[in-house]
């Protein structure tokens, strides 16, 4: 799913783990690819697995999918965070909501406390 400034990939879903891609901007008009992505009523799915190391943008709408998504499942964001959407994390304090990895690999495996 790409648009002109963004795209979402589903790039793997194995074992319950869904991985996605995210890389450009993402604000109120092209978040729909985003939203099906990380659909939290997606059958079978356990753990999302967000690979965010190539969003250059990200808006509330974008924050609230991300959201949404780990109200219902383990959303693990993986790469290297840019540093406005680090900063969008830590000032709304949802980098306390999500789990961190290095890479993809690390996030379909790491161990996660309890929800």
């Amino acid at each position: 799913m790409t648009s002109d400034r963004c795209r979402v990939e589903v790039l793997d879903e194995n074992d319950g783990i869904r991985v996605v891609l995210m890389a450009g901007e993402f604000d109120f008009d092209n978040t729909a690819p985003l939203r099906q992505a990380l659909d939290p009523q997606s059958e079978g799915v356990r753990r999302f697995v967000v690979d965010v190391s190539q969003v250059s943008f990200a808006d509330s709408i974008t924050l609230t999918i991300m959201l949404q998504a780990a109200l219902a499942q383990e959303v693990v964001l993986a790469g290297t965070q840019p540093g406005h959407l680090s900063q969008l994390l830590r000032l709304t304090g949802a980098d306390r909501v999500f789990a961190s990895a290095p890479t993809v690999a690390e996030g379909r495996t790491m161990d996660l406390p309890p929800r």
